[in-house]
C-alpha cells in the first residue's frame, strides 16, 4: 500500500524537530577501542572517521566493566558452553542456570528475598509499575522522573494519579494525607538518581513519610525506587542511593545491568510474594525473551567485581575523578549541580549554545551529550558529562582544558 500522505505527515514533524534543534540527529557508530596507554583511560574509534582517538564523556559504563576481562571472558565461556542466544522465553522453553543464579546474586546484593531480571532495563519499570497499580490506588510520582516511569504510569488505571514537584516531600506529604480519605493503596514511585541532573531522592525521608502514611491505607504505602543510575555507581559499596542515605529497603527496587555492571537487562528485586507474583502477571517478563545466558554469567561476573575491594576501590577512584571534574566546572566558571553522583551536568540553559558546545567537544575528540527540551525543561538544558572508573586525572584534565578553550573563543 502507498504511504506517501502518512511520510509527508512524519517529514514535517523531523523538519519541525531539526528546525528548533530537538533532533537527537544520527548516532554515532564506535567502530574501536585503544587500550589505555601513556597515563590516560581507554580511547575510542568511529566509524569513517580514521584512526582519531575519542575520549568518551557520555556513557554509562560508570565503573568500566564493559571492557573488564574477567566480565569478558565469563560471557565467552558462557557462550561456547550453551549457545548465544536464550532460545525462548523463559515460560516457553524454561530458562538457564545462569539467569537463576544471578537472580539470587541481585537479590542477596541488595538485601531482598528475590529478584528477576529483564530484558532491558526500560523493562522492569513498564512491567512492574502497572502489575502494582489497581483501581484503588493512587500512584504518587517525582515530577522529574525518567520516561520510563511516565509510560509506566500511563499503561495503569490507578484511581488517582498525582505529579509533585521535584524533590518536594512536602508535598509529597500532603498528597499522602489527602489521598488516604479515597484510595485504599499507594504506590510512591521515584528515581533514585535523577539522570538528566545527576541529584538523588532522599530516601530515608521518604521512606519516613511512608511509614507516617501506612496506616491510614488499607493496602500500604508502597514506595518503588528506579535506581537504575545509582547501582553499582553510588555508596561507598556501590549498593545505590538506599546506601547513600542509610535508609531502609524500599519495597520495590528497580535497576539496570547495562550501566555500571556493564552489560545488558533490567531487574527488579522485592518480597518472594512481589516476586513470585510478578512472574506469573508482568507481560514484559512472560513475553519476552530474557538477556542471554553469555549476558547473565557477565553480569554476574561484574556483581562479584563490583562486591569486593576491587570494586570498592574502584568506586573510590570514581569519586575522586567526578570530584576533580565537578570543581574544575566551577573553577571555570561554569555553572554545575554538585552532588556525589558521577553524572555531572554542565548547565547550559540555551539551546544553540549547548549544541555548538557539544560540536566544539566533538571537534577537540571529546564525546559529551547535550540535553535540550523536550528532553529537559525549557532553561534547563545542559550538556551531561558521565564519569568513569575508567578515567584518569589526565583524561579530566584534557577535557577541562577544552571546555576553558571554548568559554575564551566563546564568551
Amino acid at each position: 500500500m502507498p504511504s506517501e500522505r502518512m511520510e509527508e505527515i512524519l517529514a514535517a514533524h523531523l523538519s519541525e524537530l531539526e528546525s528548533t534543534g530537538r533532533a537527537k540527529g544520527a548516532e554515532t557508530v564506535f567502530c574501536g577501542v585503544q587500550a589505555p596507554e601513556g597515563g590516560k583511560g581507554p580511547r575510542y574509534l568511529l566509524a569513517g572517521d580514521g584512526e582519531r582517538p575519542y575520549l568518551r564523556m557520555n556513557s554509562n559504563s560508570y565503573l568500566g566493566m564493559s571492557l573488564n576481562s574477567e566480565v569478558q571472558g565469563a560471557e565467552e565461556a558462557a557462550v561456547q558452553a550453551v549457545g548465544a542466544g536464550p532460545g525462548a522465553v523463559r515460560f516457553i522453553s524454561g530458562t538457564w542456570s545462569a539467569h537463576t543464579a544471578l537472580e539470587q546474586r541481585l537479590a542477596h546484593f541488595h538485601g531482598r528475598q528475590a529478584a528477576m531480571i529483564f530484558s532491558s532495563a526500560y523493562a522492569p519499570v513498564m512491567g512492574v509499575l502497572p502489575q502494582l497499580i489497581d483501581g484503588e490506588t493512587v500512584v504518587i510520582s517525582d515530577a522529574l522522573n525518567h520516561n520510563c516511569i511516565i509510560n509506566a504510569i500511563r499503561l495503569a488505571r490507578p484511581r488517582e494519579k498525582r505529579v509533585y514537584a521535584h524533590l518536594d516531600l512536602a508535598e509529597l506529604d500532603r498528597i499522602l494525607s489527602e489521598c488516604a480519605e479515597t484510595c485504599r493503596r499507594a504506590l510512591v514511585v521515584t528515581d533514585g538518581i535523577f539522570s538528566m541532573r545527576g541529584d538523588h531522592a532522599p530516601l530515608d525521608e521518604i521512606m519516613a513519610l511512608a511509614e507516617k502514611h501506612d496506616s491510614a491505607y488499607a493496602e500500604n504505602v508502597i514506595i518503588a525506587v528506579d535506581d537504575s543510575h545509582g547501582v553499582g555507581a553510588f555508596g561507598d559499596s556501590g549498593r545505590g542511593t538506599e546506601e547513600y542515605c542509610a535508609a531502609p529497603p524500599a519495597d520495590v527496587l528497580i535497576a539496570t545491568l547495562g550501566k555500571a555492571f556493564g552489560v545488558n537487562g533490567g531487574y527488579v528485586t522485592a518480597s518472594a510474594t512481589v516476586i513470585d507474583y510478578l512472574r506469573e502477571t508482568s507481560p514484559f517478563y512472560i513475553y519476552s525473551n530474557p538477556i542471554t545466558p553469555g549476558e547473565a554469567a557477565a553480569a554476574m561476573q561484574a556483581v562479584e567485581i563490583v562486591d569486593s575491594e576491587i570494586g570498592r576501590a574502584r568506586l573510590a577512584h570514581l569519586r575522586a575523578m567526578t570530584a576533580r571534574f565537578e570543581a574544575g566546572l566551577v573553577g571555570l566558571g561554569f555553572e554545575t549541580i554538585p552532588g556525589g553522583h558521577p553524572v555531572v551536568p554542565l548547565m547550559v540553559r540555551d539551546t544553540a549554545r549547548t549544541t555548538a558546545l557539544v560540536a566544539y567537544l566533538r571537534t577537540n575528540l571529546i564525546l559529551a551529550t547535550g540535553l535540550n527540551f523536550p528532553v529537559v525543561p525549557k532553561g534547563d538544558e545542559e550538556i551531561r558529562f558521565q564519569i568513569s572508573a575508567d578515567h584518569t586525572a589526565a583524561d579530566i584534565d584534557e577535557a577541562l582544558a577544552v571546555l576553558k578553550s571554548f568559554a575564551d573563543e566563546v564568551p
